[in-house]
């Protein structure tokens, strides 16, 4: 008697059927990477079970990938197209410096260009150093506020995203308890003290009564860019109490720096931190990050301040701080934003979007939600199966444990498989990142794909009608 054969591709979901039909050539790619990649892939957020699309190239808010099928981008270069792909004006100015050099190991003008625009639009900006990731910004942050503050301890909050390294690993995606994660030691875990943002009179009780605070680090769109919003008044909350303890407030704007304005969440919110970390559009949608603030507080990485004061310098090298083919797509990014508003536009569009994705679920009668700030929205799959009203839903009644933690899985893999069979392609919140190329004819697409999608995942009884 011979064994059976099974078909590794076999399901019994017609919507992972149809992407896997698809997206023969990513499939392919997929079995190539997996062996030489973990997960076969370069990026957490880019995970999907079967796999993920490979694309070949973008232009505006649009990709294509390896198999022709074209999509409605939203994962937005993971928030930093602010301008869309390869927007003409970007490619010029690093085509141009690319002919000139693409590393020098010196100073150079365009450096000097960037960081006068960084501290012309953000509000807290008296001085800036340049990093090459938002995760590099995040670490030196924290470094400088421990040195300003001569305290160890950072008052962080569980959901939220500093970045990759040691110091902020605990309580963003997992271990909400502050318990450490592997390969951290949990005396470093222990540097930080997490809490849950909904409760603001704690927080401030918190800072008041403690005495080995150096900073309070947050988001300032909450959790994830959002997914946890904040509740009102709680920025300007911190703001009195740091100020009043001597305690960094140190604001993490790697995704709303120049997207919720040209100014950032901070210029929105009429609150200025002591520091701010930028990356992502800071770079025009190449690697780069910033730490912006205070210049008492930079001064600590200044060489004359420091000899000044008799104060060690704390050092910081870095191979591709402000590398001239990331100065010049900034340079150019950012007086665009500057100049045209764009951070305005893409909100106008997201709004018009989110009120559009509604509808759908509305005249479906599909109890999900769909909410966002700027220019973000973010799909509410209501995994548990409460009873929401999509017409007036409000995220935070959900709580941290639904809106956060218990939106991914399988449900949120087929939505994102559904939405790119038919030409969208989301964030696996789901969710993602209008930009300013975005209109009328992404709208549509993406309501078209919403439909066909949630139609599909009721005919997989995924999805019960309300």
């Amino acid at each position: 008697m011979t064994a059976q054969k099974i078909d590794p591709t076999a399901t019994n979901s017609a919507i992972v059927a149809d992407y896997r039909a698809r997206t023969g050539g990513s499939g392919a790619l997929f079995e190539r990477a997996r062996k030489v990649l973990p997960s076969g892939i370069t990026h957490d957020a880019r995970y999907l079970d079967p796999y993920s699309i490979h694309v070949a190239k973008a232009k505006g808010p649009r990709k294509w990938d390896v198999d022709g099928n074209e999509y409605v981008d939203y994962f937005g270069g993971h928030g930093a197209m602010l301008l869309g792909h390869s927007h003409p004006a970007i490619i010029e100015a690093v085509k141009r410096q690319m002919d000139l050099g693409t590393h020098y190991g010196s100073s150079h003008e365009l450096e000097v260009r960037w960081a006068e625009l960084v501290c012309e639009l953000i509000p807290s900006a008296e001085k800036v150093r340049f990093t090459a990731s938002g995760t590099e910004a995040s670490h030196m942050a924290i470094r400088l506020a421990r040195a300003h503050t001569g305290k160890d301890k950072i008052l962080r909050f569980v959901g939220h995203f500093h970045g990759w390294h040691d110091n902020v690993a605990a309580g963003a995606t997992s271990h909400y308890d502050g318990t450490t994660t592997p390969g951290v030691p949990q005396g470093v875990a222990d540097l930080s003290i997490l809490m849950q943002s909904d409760n603001v009179a704690a927080v401030v009780k918190m800072i008041e009564e403690r005495g080995d605070i150096a900073a309070v680090m947050f988001e300032p769109s909450g959790a994830s860019w959002g997914q946890v919003p904040l509740p009102a008044g709680f920025v300007q909350a911190i703001r009195d109490v740091t100020k009043k303890k001597g305690v960094v407030m140190l604001m993490d704007e790697v995704i709303t720096g120049f997207r919720w304005s040209m100014g950032g969440a901070q210029k929105v919110l009429g609150v200025t931190p002591d520091l701010c970390i930028l990356a992502k559009i800071v770079a025009g949608g190449l690697p780069g990050g910033a730490v912006a603030g205070k210049r008492e507080i930079l001064d600590r990485i200044d060489h004359a301040a420091t000899a000044a004061k008799k104060q060690e310098k704390i050092a910081h090298p870095g191979t591709f701080n402000a590398n001239p083919l990331s100065a010049a797509a900034a340079v150019t990014a950012l007086t665009l934003v500057r100049d045209e508003d764009l951070a305005e536009k893409a909100n106008k569009t997201a709004a018009e979007l989110r009120k559009a994705l509604t509808e759908v679920l509305v005249k479906e009668s599909v109890p999900w939600g769909i909410y966002g700030q700027s220019s973000t929205f973010l799909i509410y799959p209501n995994p548990t199966g409460e009873k929401i009203d999509p017409a007036n839903f409000e995220p935070l009644k959900s709580g941290f444990d639904k809106l956060k933690g218990g939106r991914s899985g399988p449900l949120a893999g087929k939505i994102r498989m559904g939405l790119m069979t038919h030409g969208v392609d989301v964030m696996g919140s789901p969710g993602g990142f209008v930009s300013a190329t975005h209109g009328g004819a992404e709208i549509e697409k993406t309501v078209y794909a919403l439909r066909e999608t949630v139609r599909a995942l009721k005919a997989e009884r995924e999805v019960k009608a309300a």
